[in-house]
């Protein structure tokens, strides 16, 4: 199978299925000197974890991480760092009764079309477990860009069609839907709750900004920053659609309106005075800030009764059933530390390019 390694001189390759025995990476590329601990790692992946609250799945997992290589005495040696997460409270028995079933919403069907066999047991690699990985080797880089003063953060923008309206950053680790605004968080928790009641689920947006991101990281045609961004973030499961800056509304906009104005500083320096372009332009940074949003689908595995296909010995047939086990309500809280995790991967990458962009 391939597809499971992402980036160029900052290279992860990820390796795990949700109800197998570990998942893990390996990191390779990164710089050596670089201070990395098990308790930043930690940090990260805690912040996936589900946080027995109204929008995640009762799975408990500890997700502590396993440190094999490429870090010593917590410096990074620049071998390939090689992690490890093991799988700790699967129950696989909860999908016996639909390991014939396609479930509506699920890669259940491709993966079998593509591959003539899969792994039922809670979609194998295409779960959205498979992100513990991503957030793992995501630490690292988020450390690396730190150092030279990069900083990443994203936040659910907006769930079940409630929309934040204030952005205090400080707030996001404060409530349960890593949300900027916690009134919006609030009325976002009381309509899963009503999702949950019923057995349905529920989407929204997941915004990121990056912040002192320096002038000319992207390369021209085919390795732009958004296009690189772009496939990073939409590599994850649950992501249907990703925009940048003023996005999707430029359609209804005119050149005027939406070119960024240049101007000259009295130090001398070009700046921008708005960011319509969401701080990229050719596919290269401009160092103004980095923002772009991610549409998040329903979780599919939902409570309800729905209709499928059931494969069997004389083909296929139709089938109207029910999903069991442990799933999510709203998957933005938990999809926030992935998103920075695959910028974070982007940027380290596309960083270590620019070292050769020039004498």
């Amino acid at each position: 199978m391939g597809g499971s390694s992402f980036g160029q001189i900052f290279r992860v390759t990820t390796f795990g299925e949700s109800h197998g025995v570990a998942l893990g990476c390996v990191v390779d590329g990164c710089p050596s000197g670089l201070t990395i601990t098990k308790e930043i790692i930690q940090t990260e992946l805690n912040k996936r974890k589900p946080q027995n609250n109204p929008t995640s799945t009762n799975r408990n997992e500890s997700d502590e991480v396993k440190i094999l290589s490429g870090i010593f005495e917590n410096k990074t040696t620049g071998t390939p760092i090689a992690l490890l997460i093991e799988n700790q409270n699967q129950h696989s028995a909860d999908y016996d009764n639909i390991k014939n079933v396609y479930r509506p919403g699920h890669a259940d069907f491709s993966y079998d079309e593509k591959f003539g066999f899969r792994d039922y047991r809670g979609g194998g690699r295409s779960s959205g477990r498979e992100t513990c990985a991503r957030v793992a080797a995501g630490s690292i880089a988020k450390e690396f860009l730190k150092t030279k003063g990069i900083t990443i953060t994203a936040y659910t923008k907006e769930a079940c069609g409630i929309e934040v309206e204030e952005y205090d950053f400080s707030q996001i680790e404060k409530n349960f839907m890593k949300a900027p605004d916690t009134n919006a968080a609030q009325k976002m928790l009381s309509k899963i709750e009503e999702y949950k009641k019923i057995g349905n689920s529920c989407g929204g947006i997941v915004e990121c900004v990056v912040e002192n991101c320096p002038k000319g990281l992207g390369e021209p045609v085919f390795n732009k920053a958004d296009a690189l961004l772009s496939m990073a973030v939409m590599s994850i499961g649950a992501i249907k659609g990703i925009e940048f800056g003023t996005g999707f509304s430029v359609s209804k906009s005119n050149g005027k309106e939406n070119n960024d104005p240049m101007r000259v500083n009295e130090e001398g320096n070009i700046y921008f005075e708005s960011n319509n372009a969401g701080g990229i332009l050719g596919g290269i940074t401009t160092g103004e800030k980095i923002i772009f949003r991610a549409a998040v689908k329903p979780v599919p595995s939902i409570y309800m009764e729905q209709k499928s296909v059931e494969k069997n010995d004389n083909g296929y047939s139709n089938k109207t059933f029910a999903i069991q086990g442990r799933h999510d309500i709203c998957l933005c809280p938990r999809i926030v530390p992935v998103v920075e995790a695959m910028t974070a991967l982007t940027l380290a990458d596309l960083y270590l390019q620019n070292t050769n962009a020039r004498i």
